[in-house]
């Protein structure tokens, strides 16, 4: 991240610090790139805060943010890979 510290770089910080602290200290790095221009409206943060949520057993939360992934994404099999995840997100 130091040598590249752009949005996706974060992102995978993020899941970095889930697997080591935990989603709920990975879900707040998230906060920061709500703001960021270059991943708003894009569906891998979104797909990223689903999988955080859904570990920390938020699932209509995730399965929201699952939901909205699906929204923006413009591949067709990656629609069909995101509905189907968030179909299997039960409460």
């Amino acid at each position: 991240m130091r040598l590249v510290p752009g949005p996706v770089e974060r992102l995978g910080h993020a899941i970095a610090v889930d697997m080591v602290h935990g989603p709920r200290e990975a879900l707040a790095l998230l906060v920061a790139l709500d703001e960021d221009d270059r991943l708003v409206g894009r569906h891998r943060l979104e797909v990223v805060r689903a999988h955080l949520l859904e570990m920390a057993g938020g699932r209509a939360a995730a399965r929201a943010a699952c939901a909205k992934a699906v929204g923006l994404t413009l591949s067709l099999p990656e629609r069909r890979c995101l509905q189907s995840r968030a179909d299997r997100i039960t409460d």
